[in-house]
Order: structure tokens, then C-alpha cells, then sequence
């Protein structure tokens, strides 16, 4: 059975992976990423963050519950952008949130990861049957489970 940091470890090549994908889809087959996709981007990479430093410093509840917080927070954005998608008429396009989020130091000096300036409802290209935000939920959920599996083991045996 893997250790709870192995399980940081993974958790965080995981998210780290899909960030990589996301830039592969953007940069190699030119999907252009809307304000939800990048918010998801910035959680993916929180979940990471978070995971790797937890593993790292031995702080394994610390970081499994502030990847779990980043994780819950991307479920809630995928849940948003389902509905988006579920729902043709409501629309995340050029909005004041795109605006924001292309304002952020991130966005502005390192725009080939975080600029927004695609169409929410508009990412429904399917890989291997579900689009890319379905994916996305898929992966959250993953995490989501991985990370409160670490945390009730580390609860109950009351060590990292």
C-alpha cells in the first residue's frame, strides 16, 4: 500500500500532467482557453502546488487539505462551466471575468498558461468521448477522493 506522501507525490504529477495536456490542447491543437478553463488551471496547479510542498516537508495533513480546499474549489468552477455548456444561452464569454483574469501578473507575464480568450460555451470538442470541462470534472473528483483518502488515513492512524 502506498504511503500518504507517495500518494502527494502522485497526486501532484497528476495535476501537473493535466496542466501540461491543457497547454498541449491549447498550443498544439489550438483550443483556445475561456476564463472557466483558466480558473480551473490556476486550481489544478494550486492542488499541485499544494500536494508537492505537503509531500516535500513532511507536512502531509497540512498540504492534502489545502490541495483538497483547491480541488473542491475546481469542482465547483467545472460544475459552473458544465452548466454553461448544459445551458447555450448562458454564456462566460467576454465578460468583466475574462477582463479580470487577463489583469493578473500570472495572465500578463505568462500568457501562453493563463490568458483566457476562448468562449466557455464552446468547449465541447470531445477526447475519447468527453469534453475537455468533462474531463476536467472527471480529474477533480479523482483528486478530490485521493486527497480525503490521505486525510482519513492520516486521522486515523494520527501520523504523516
Amino acid at each position: 500500500m502506498p504511503t500518504n506522501r507517495q500518494v502527494l507525490f502522485a497526486i501532484s504529477l497528476i495535476s501537473f500532467a493535466l496542466i501540461g495536456f491543457a497547454l498541449y490542447l491549447q498550443h498544439a491543437m489550438e483550443m483556445r482557453p475561456c476564463p472557466l478553463c483558466v480558473i480551473q488551471r490556476y486550481l489544478f496547479l494550486a492542488v499541485g502546488v499544494c500536494a508537492l510542498a505537503g509531500a516535500i516537508g513532511g507536512k502531509i495533513r497540512a498540504g492534502a487539505i489545502l490541495a483538497l480546499l483547491a480541488a473542491i474549489g475546481g469542482l465547483v468552477t467545472v460544475g459552473k462551466h458544465l452548466y454553461v455548456i448544459a445551458n447555450p444561452g448562458f454564456s462566460c464569454g467576454i465578460d468583466p471575468m475574462e477582463t479580470m483574469l487577463n489583469k493578473i501578473p500570472t495572465a500578463e507575464y505568462l500568457p501562453w498558461l493563463f490568458r483566457a480568450d476562448g468562449l466557455c460555451e464552446g468547449a465541447t470538442d470531445a477526447i475519447l468521448g468527453l469534453a475537455i470541462p468533462q474531463w476536467s470534472a472527471v480529474w477533480f473528483v479523482v483528486l478530490t477522493v485521493l486527497l480525503g483518502w490521505v486525510l482519513l488515513r492520516t486521522s486515523r492512524t494520527g501520523r504523516a
